[in-house]
């Protein structure tokens, strides 16, 4: 996954403001990660499509066999081999192709994946009242999460991480995905203010930014 800028400075403003101000009405914390793509999928999409050659190889076998039509098991390998090849060559060579012989189940476990690494790489679960929240966002499985520490989460009921998900993604089809960052802190920052309300000292244990990856 390469380093890539998506949002404009401004964007990317605007998400840290949104950060700033629900920060400060709460000693959560909230963070945000983008990523253009949480897998290279080569290797799986390379597993699909050869599982595909070999079935798609084996029906035209019996088709040439029910129609009379003569070919040797070296014929035939080499067939494959050849499609194998040439299909590995455009997936090398087209790297936004790959993801469409993924499942969207694997797609899926595969964005949950990064936005753990996230969450733990930037030491959201270490926060002194285990109110760190991650707003993660991965554009090449359309998938976003928003995923809480333990003291926040035993507090809030899933449904309404889920509607704040919603929200971001309906942001994201709109091509305003900056704004569903910003409206999805907002919301994360209401139910902290609600649950975990800024106290005489509110230190800033996370940076208030988007990070795009």
């Amino acid at each position: 996954m390469a380093n890539a800028n998506i949002f404009t400075d401004e964007e990317r403003k605007r998400v840290a403001d949104a950060i700033g101000r629900a920060e400060s009405r709460t000693s959560g914390e909230i963070y945000c990660v983008l990523a253009r793509a949480s897998d290279s999928y080569f290797y799986p999409a390379a597993f699909f499509v050869a599982l595909s050659i070999l079935v798609v190889s084996l029906l035209a076998a019996f088709a040439l066999h029910y129609w009379w039509v003569s070919i040797t098991p070296a014929m035939l390998v080499a067939a494959e081999l050849a499609a194998l090849g040439a299909a590995l060559l455009v997936l090398r060579a087209f790297p936004g192709w790959r993801i469409c012989f993924v499942p969207r189940g694997l797609r899926y476990r595969r964005a949950h994946g990064e936005a753990l690494r996230q969450f733990f790489a930037h030491n959201i679960h270490m926060t002194r009242e285990r109110t760190g929240v991650l707003i993660f966002v991965s554009l090449a499985e359309h998938y976003a999460e928003v995923m809480a520490d333990a003291g926040i989460n035993a507090r809030v009921p899933q449904e309404r991480w889920n509607e704040t998900v919603a929200k971001l993604t309906g942001a994201a089809a709109r091509g305003v995905l900056a704004e569903g960052f910003a409206e999805a802190v907002e919301i994360v920052g209401a139910e902290l203010a609600a649950h975990f309300p800024a106290g005489d000292e509110n230190p800033n244990e996370i940076d208030n930014h988007l990070v795009e990856i």
